[in-house]
């Protein structure tokens, strides 16, 4: 399992193994069990190119709130600075390729559903 702790949030996942990191971009792969889901959260530079390897996987969106669906080999993108989590909701692993840039990382923690 393995432990985040980033901008005071704390969460775990079942998997996450960093691909590639360059100054400005990295690339990481992340394994969710089932119910498994990252915390609230937005980048004050990043953009978030999320590849779905295996799902169905759901990001949950803020400002405005939706929910954006992913079967395997679809993507989708968040922009810098819209809160967001990544949550597996199915009964199956999820697998997926965050890619993170061109900018600084951060992982700034945020309120829930405050959509």
């Amino acid at each position: 399992m393995a432990k985040e702790k980033q901008g005071g949030a704390a969460y775990s996942v079942s998997g996450k193994q960093i691909i590639s990191k360059v100054p400005g971009l990295q690339a990481v792969r992340f394994t969710m069990a089932p119910g498994e889901s990252t915390p609230w959260h937005y980048h004050s530079e990043v953009t978030d190119h999320f590849f779905c390897l295996a799902g169905p996987m759901e990001v949950h969106l803020q400002g405005p709130g939706g929910v954006v669906t992913l079967a395997c080999g679809e993507e989708c993108t968040v922009d810098a600075n819209r809160v967001h989590r990544a949550v597996n909701p199915g009964s199956g692993v999820v697998r997926y390729l965050l890619l993170q840039g061109v900018g600084e990382y951060d992982f700034i923690a945020a309120p829930g559903d405050a959509s």
